[in-house]
């Protein structure tokens, strides 16, 4: 339908960084072919177009987004203003989509089904590089298309592929059979799915900050309906991971969310039960038995609803016929995924990457954004902004420009030992002297950053979770960068 363009650059997914990309590319003077699944730019954000990001409007903006929008008399935020997803879309995706030099290029309600190159299978190695890339799509009337590209940039993101409630990766006896009970995500309980949670027993399951603003707004709606209860199950022990960085969290947003749920949970709001590994579920007329080890002892109790907010994992069938590259645990490219391994680090800086940390063996194939991360709960936009910086850089053949660093993130404040959902032992960081004024020997695991070792009592954890409670902690002052998935 839109012919053979094969000079064009695919991009799949119109969010921040899809649209980021497309800017990039015509920034450079090459031509987006976009296709997004949804009915509008940031169709996946308008899912959770009522959660307000930690991260403030200055990292959420591309620098080439803005300048194309600025063309046209676009005022950008307030730098400081931390907005809602909604607002992101107003004030942002949705100009953007709609600036002339975009809106050509973006086709709405095309859901990619599958990747390929011209006349080869993935098998095929011969001219393989030279021949261009054949997308299969599907429009809103099921009718598949095929349009060509040169390069292809995967931008599809994770949101349409939640994990599931078990510890294994799989859903729990019952979980897939009492899908009607069970939401996944960050449902509207305040707003749109509100009647459904009112005076109800919610179950919320998750140490992100994904299950922290559900359960937080669930807190508000008690205010107003008090017979409204909240449970909330963390698959790993204590509550390190849901305090951010407290006040010392140069992302005020997320420093904010952790100290509400540390008052929620000590005020006993919420009931917190944590490890609690979910076995199973059955539904007791219109309710959910759930029966679940705590601390190897069996448990059960019944919930009207469930909120899975365990994280996401990319979707890669349509990838099947290109020769994709990803680390077997992470699913991120093998070059990036040592950098954000929740099973090697728990806090630190990630570092800046770009096309090198990028590149598969599919010449002029790119997975970026939240996708690029795997599974790995890591991931800032502004990040993404510097992934597609660099990959329009390459493409364009400025391959010194595409190896150069600009990226500035944020710094989170508290550094933190916090467990992995799964894992075994403990996080702790590593590196400077950052609990109190002895440094760790260089040999040793230290307070920022590094591999899991089994330390229950580390200086850091204690320090923030006392910060959280208004008490004196241990003196852990580092500032690191810790950036968290944003929900998109």
């Amino acid at each position: 339908m839109y012919g053979n363009l094969a000079s064009a650059i695919a991009i799949i997914g119109a969010g921040p960084v899809g649209l980021a990309a497309a800017a990039r590319l015509l920034e450079r003077g090459m031509t987006p072919l976009i296709f997004e699944r949804g009915a509008s730019a940031g169709a996946s954000i308008s899912e959770w177009s009522h959660v307000r990001v930690f991260s403030p409007w200055r990292f959420n903006v591309d620098s080439a987004a803005s300048a194309l929008l600025k063309q046209n008399g676009w005022r950008e935020p307030d730098g400081d203003y931390l907005p809602t997803g909604g607002e992101l879309i107003r004030d942002y995706l949705a100009p953007l989509a709609a600036h002339p030099g975009i809106a050509p290029h973006l086709h709405l309600g095309a859901e990619v089904v599958s990747i390929s190159r011209q006349g080869r299978s993935k098998l095929v190695t011969e001219g393989r590089d030279e021949s261009s890339f054949v997308i299969v799509w599907r429009d809103r009337d099921g009718q598949q298309h095929r349009a060509y590209a040169r390069a292809v940039i995967d931008a599809s993101g994770t949101w349409q592929q939640p994990n599931p409630i078990g510890l294994d990766g799989l859903p729990v006896e019952g979980e897939q059979e009492n899908a009607a009970l069970i939401a996944y995500g960050i449902p509207d309980v305040k707003g749109r799915s509100r009647a459904v949670y009112e005076g109800k027993h919610t179950l919320v399951v998750g140490a992100g900050h994904s299950a922290i603003n559900t359960a937080l707004d669930l807190i508000d709606l008690q205010d107003e309906a008090p017979d409204t209860r909240i449970t909330w199950a963390t698959r790993s022990g204590g509550i390190e991971r849901l305090l951010g960085g407290g006040l010392n969290d140069a992302l005020p947003g997320r420093g904010m969310l952790g100290m509400r749920a540390a008052e929620a949970i000590r005020s006993g709001r919420v009931d917190l039960k944590s490890p609690l590994a979910l076995q199973s579920l059955r539904n007791l007329s219109g309710r959910l038995s759930v029966f679940a080890l705590q601390a190897s002892e069996e448990l059960s109790f019944e919930v009207d609803r469930i909120v899975v907010a365990t994280g996401f994992r990319p979707a890669l069938s349509m990838l099947r016929e290109l020769r994709v590259s990803l680390d077997p645990a992470v699913e991120a490219p093998p070059a990036l995924s040592p950098l954000i391994d929740p099973n090697l680090h728990s806090c630190g800086t990630v570092r800046p990457h770009g096309v090198v940390e990028l590149s598969h063996p599919e010449k002029d194939f790119f997975i970026v954004g939240s996708k690029s991360y795997g599974r790995a709960p890591t991931f800032l936009m502004t990040t993404g902004y510097e992934q597609v910086r660099s990959i329009a850089a390459e493409l364009a053949g400025d391959h010194a420009a595409a190896r150069e660093v600009h990226l500035e993130l944020p710094e989170t404040g508290v550094c933190r030992s916090a467990p992995v959902e799964g894992a075994v032992g403990r996080l702790t960081p590593e590196g400077s002297a950052c609990c109190g004024a002895e440094a760790p020997a260089a040999s040793e695991p230290g307070c920022c950053g590094g591999a899991p070792v089994r330390n229950l009592d580390a200086c850091c954890a204690k320090d923030e979770e006392a910060k959280a409670f208004g008490e004196t902690g241990c003196g852990c002052n580092a500032s690191h960068s810790t950036p968290e998935r944003a929900p998109a």
